[in-house]
């Protein structure tokens, strides 16, 4: 294995010194001599003597002297500056973009150091390029989770990080568009199963009134009833989904300092008949002093109207309905409480979602248009809040979060 000794150019360039100095010396010397013996013995030696009497010895010496020594440190440097000058040229590549470019180590010196890391700064910033072009391409063709690797304390690792960034951002708009196009056609389906359902049934007992197939005035009564019942969901559905569109698509809040105490005493009063008529307690638990927040009270009131109403149509076999009120780190709870039948676990992450029913018969007695619990969380939501349910045998939990206003905090 052959092995270059490092010698540093500034060696070299004294060596080269050197050796110019003394091989100048020499020629000067030998000079000298040959001079010397020209005038004694040649016969052509006048113009030898012309220049020595006119110019001088010591001045022709020195003369001689220094532009032999010229020549030679100008050719014995020259493959070093030679070298300086390729490596000169492939640095001049690579800042105009040529990041291939790379020389031959030709010397054991600082120049070959130079060489060394210049091609080894060419081939890993060549190669990082081809793997971030690579994921470029990758990305271009809709392989949108591909990762560049990023290399750590590299600049080109923070245009690999931003460009997986830009591919994750991507993704997720990418993501979110199919959800909302999802979301679109299952807003569709949704409408137009509940809408057809009932619709369906006005039309065939409006038919059979049309056709007087009915056998006396008290099956036309019963027949105009079920029609009016039917039409009545079907209002209850139409103002529900536009209620909902309504909100999604900006609701204008009127907000105003709102006594949460206050508010569920009054709600708590309209609720009575349809209380009692459950066989139904409602229990208000709140502390003495008012607890605010900033709210539009119109709009949240149809918020926990659905949750009440809600408690009271599935809760009904608990006999109670708890609501606690309290204010605690920066925030107002509210939590309404009631002791029925729990919902299924398997159904509490899709509860807040449209059309969705735990009851999957979609039928009018065991379940509403779908859109009540969809609406409340919208409501909760524009305002600020949180809403969250837990459920269980012991008892199901609809919870809501306001922040406390600053003035009040």
């Amino acid at each position: 294995m052959n092995t270059k000794v490092y010698i540093g150019i500034r060696w070299k360039f004294l060596a080269i010194f050197i050796g110019c100095t003394g091989l100048t010396l020499l020629f000067v010397l030998l000079g000298w001599l040959l001079a010397s013996y020209l005038i004694t013995y040649s016969p052509y030696n006048r113009p030898l003597i012309w220049v020595i009497n006119h110019i001088g010895s010591k001045t022709t010496g020195v003369v001689f002297g220094v532009s032999f020594f010229a020549f030679l440190y100008i050719t014995a440097t020259r493959p070093l500056v030679r070298y300086a000058k390729e490596l000169a040229a492939v640095l001049k590549d690579m800042a105009s973009g040529r990041f291939h470019a790379s020389t031959d180590v030709k010397t054991a010196d600082e120049l070959g150091t130079i060489a060394g890391n210049i091609n080894s700064l060419s081939e890993q910033v060549h190669s990082y390029l081809d793997e971030i072009n690579h994921g470029l391409t990758e990305i271009a063709q809709g392989h949108f989770d591909y990762q560049i690797p990023v290399r750590e304390n590299h600049d080109l690792g923070r245009i690999a990080d931003s460009i997986n960034a830009m591919s994750e951002q991507l993704n997720h708009s990418i993501q979110e568009e199919r959800n909302a196009e999802k979301t679109k056609n299952d807003l569709i389906t949704g409408v137009s199963h509940d809408l057809r359902t009932p619709l369906t049934s006005i039309l065939g007992f409006l038919e059979i009134i049309d056709k007087d197939r009915y056998t006396d005035e008290v099956e036309l009564r019963y027949y105009m009833n079920i029609a009016y019942e039917k039409s009545l969901s079907l209002k209850k559905l139409v103002d529900d989904l536009f209620e909902y569109t309504r909100i999604n698509n900006g609701l204008p809040l009127h907000l105003r300092e709102l006594d949460v105490v206050g508010f569920f005493r009054q709600l708590a009063e309209e609720f009575v008949p349809s209380l009692d008529k459950a066989g139904m307690t409602l229990q208000l638990h709140a502390p003495e002093q008012p607890v605010t927040i900033r709210a539009d009270g119109d709009h949240l009131v149809r918020a926990y109207e659905n949750l009440i109403s809600n408690a009271i149509k599935y809760g009904n076999s608990g006999k109670y309905i708890d609501i606690y009120i309290a204010q605690e780190d920066g925030q107002v709870s509210v939590r309404i409480c009631n002791y029925g039948e729990p919902i299924p676990k398997r159904d509490l992450p899709y509860i807040f979602e449209r059309f969705y029913r735990v009851e999957k018969s979609r039928s009018k007695a065991t379940g509403g248009t779908g859109l009540g619990l969809a609406i409340t969380k919208s409501i909760i939501e524009v305002h600020g809040g949180q809403i969250s349910v837990e459920s269980s045998t012991k008892q199901t939990v609809f919870e809501t979060r306001f922040p406390v206003p600053a003035a009040s905090a």
